[in-house]
């Protein structure tokens, strides 16, 4: 023991003492100059905002501009970068890897316009790296709670007078964007953070995801897979080069109304990119001018309005989680499952980029083609679109797209998509008439049946259409392989226990089961596997943005609430017809191979049926999913957006007290 103890006095002495300087200073002169207060600041002003005073000048903020307009600059930035760009500590993506940059660049022209910016920093996690992991279970409660944190920072900021929210990915950019519109009464913008490029000789960052299930069935190779790998991500900020839920939601930022125009799916890094945060300063500023408010900005209509772009877009099923959720933090309408019917049902899907095609351009080349703006110059001439509400460029979203039309801006960069790649813009942004050529249908559908009594979701525009029939639907009938654990699905598919013609169900992985993971392993390695546009998969957890193929998501009531997706048997015959063109769907067990059953009897059987007694929430689920899956069931579940309503949250607490006590 003693010479235990010699040893961890000689490891202590190496850590703390060698090559120490004790030449410690007690005292400082502090910053020249004085405050320019007054007697009335002295009198009136509360401790909190007189002391602020002193702290931003013991930062090297000049005493004579304490007095400027406070504007907080609120980012999801992650990692650090030396002055080259150099990796000093990694992020968790390249999406936040970057944006540091358009915070510096925001705060610099604040600075010139005679405001005084702050910074601070909520990051946020990457839901690829934690794809068929545990860290997903903290993928969609995360955004809560970081919208949550980033609230209580902008009113930690008391006398500020706008805020900017800077953010690029899944989770991270529907959280600043509730945010950002909880200031309602105060100038707000959001900065999209823009995507990455993809490599020359290389695959984009949904196909290499899939690298593990395609060399275990032998289609690649180990080197092509490393090589593969090493060049996904080929620049090193922004989102990634498909139309999921990042490039989703910051598509759905400018249909909004929150960003300015033509900012989302901007290459990171490019002079326009840099450019996007110098301008959006700049027209805070004006907003601030001017008094114009977020709750000028976002509004029932400007919600409508971005519904019909994520339709038109082609967007993540996702955002039927976020913009609900923004529409609540901003205290308006929440759109219901009959809202998004009926927009996807009068909206056609104009886009054609990564992953759905036709054709799987990135998504820098729909920037380049015209990006939302443009979008938006064909749903303004179909009669979609409230073209009289407001927009944070300080202008109506009319007087937007008439500029747009013949702006030197549109002629310049739809110019480069063709000398540059040799693309036409407009066979990446289709016109109506050609995308009703091109067959696009239906963005998204809501099947419902005795599977999903409350309705379930599909992207019915990422359904391959060989498999389609000739009427256009998609019909499937086949035998249930039902897991109650994503690990064992995904093993089932890489050692070939699942075959053409087969409906995967994976039940419990709900709200309740796992936080509703994310479950694009499984998607991703039946579209790059050939037999897997044949498998169906059914499931009340949800998908990733990037998934295709025929995925319903969404099941509800969930599994571990009761609901008959829990009930499904291995062996079981499901039938599921989904109608890109028209939207509806359904979704029904019709009992087994021996014994055929219509919708209806199949209802009765699993009324009777108990849980599969192997669906449990997941043995790794954190208490704080725990927490956040029964507030947000309280609060209305994912239909309501998977929110944290208080009034109803307050009323189901005083509820159980009043019944306990």
């Amino acid at each position: 023991m003693a010479e235990q103890g010699h040893g961890g006095r000689d490891r202590l002495r190496a850590l703390l003492e060698d090559n120490h300087q004790y030449g410690v200073a007690s005292r400082a002169p502090g910053p020249s100059g004085s405050l320019p207060l007054t007697e009335d600041m002295l009198r009136q002003w509360p401790s909190g905002d007189l002391f602020g005073l002193s702290q931003n000048v013991g930062m090297g903020w000049r005493p004579e501009r304490v007095l400027n307009d406070p504007v907080l600059i609120l980012s999801t930035q992650g990692g650090m970068r030396d002055e080259t760009g150099a990796p000093q500590a990694l992020g968790y993506h390249t999406g936040h890897w970057e944006i540091s940059r358009l915070v510096q660049r925001a705060a610099a022209e604040f600075r010139d316009l005679g405001a005084m910016p702050y910074a601070a920093f909520v990051s946020d996690p990457c839901d690829g790296r934690t794809q068929g992991t545990p860290g997903m279970f903290d993928s969609l409660p995360y955004r809560n709670d970081a919208s949550l944190v980033m609230r209580r920072l902008i009113r930690s900021l008391p006398r500020r007078r706008a805020v900017m929210g800077v953010a690029t990915c899944d989770k991270g950019l529907p959280a600043m964007m509730m945010a950002v519109a909880s200031v309602k009464g105060l100038p707000g913008i959001l900065v999209p953070g823009g995507v990455t490029l993809l490599a020359e000789d290389g695959e984009d960052a949904a196909k290499v995801q899939t690298i593990g299930a395609r060399f275990t069935h032998g289609e690649i190779s180990l080197e092509h897979a490393a090589a593969m790998g090493c060049r996904a991500c080929a620049s090193p900020g922004g989102g990634c080069q498909f139309l999921g839920t990042a490039a989703t939601s910051q598509v759905v930022a400018e249909a909004l109304g929150m960003a300015l125009p033509h900012t989302a799916l901007v290459p990171s890094g490019s002079s326009l990119w840099e450019e996007m945060a110098r301008d959006s300063a700049r027209a805070l500023r004006h907003m601030m001018a001017c008094g114009w408010a977020m709750d000028d900005v976002l509004t029932d209509a400007s919600i409508a309005n971005a519904m019909a772009v994520h339709a038109a877009f082609g967007g993540s099923t996702n955002l039927l989680l976020h913009l609900p959720a923004i529409a609540h933090t901003a205290g308006r309408r929440v759109p219901t499952v009959d809202d998004w019917r009926h927009v996807n049902r009068e909206v056609p899907r104009l886009v054609s980029v990564l992953p759905n095609g036709p054709v799987p351009h990135p998504t820098v080349y729909a920037y380049l083609a015209g990006g939302v703006p443009e979008v938006m110059l064909h749903l303004r001439r179909l009669g979609l679109l409230d073209t009289t509400v407001k927009t944070v460029a300080g202008t109506t979203l009319g007087e937007v797209l008439d500029w747009w039309e013949s702006s030197e801006r549109r002629i310049k960069v739809r110019k480069h998509l063709e000398t540059q790649d040799g693309v036409n813009p407009d066979d990446v942004i289709f016109s109506p008439d050609r995308a009703r050529q091109a067959g696009l249908g239906i963005t998204i559908t809501f099947p419902v049946g005795n599977l999903a009594p409350q309705g379930a979701v599909i992207k019915s525009t990422a359904i391959d259409p060989t498999v389609l029939d000739h009427d256009g639907v998609y019909r499937h009938r086949g035998p249930a392989r039902v897991f109650t654990q994503e690990s064992e699905a995904i093993r089932a598919i890489k050692k070939g226990a699942i075959k053409a013609g087969d409906v995967m169900v994976l039940a419990g992985r709900g709200p309740m089961g796992t936080g509703m993971e994310e479950t694009y392993q499984l998607t991703s390695a039946l579209r790059y596997l050939p037999f897997g546009k044949h498998v169906a998969l059914i499931t009340d957890a949800r998908f990733s943005g990037v998934s295709t193929g025929a995925c319903i998501g969404h099941v509800s009531p969930e599994g571990l609430a009761g609901g008959p997706i829990g009930k499904v048997r291995d062996g079981d015959i499901i039938d599921i017809v989904i109608n890109p063109a028209t939207g509806e769907g359904s979704l029904n067990f019709v009992g087994t191979p021996q014994q055929p059953l219509s919708p209806e009897d199949g209802t009765h059987v699993l009324q009777e049926r108990p849980l599969n007694p192997d669906m449990e929430p997941d043995p790794d689920l954190p208490d704080d999913t725990r927490l956040w899956a029964a507030l947000q069931s309280v609060s209305g579940g994912p239909w309501r957006g998977a929110v944290y309503d208080v009034d109803r949250i307050v009323a189901a607490l005083g509820r159980g007290l009043s019944q306990q006590g």
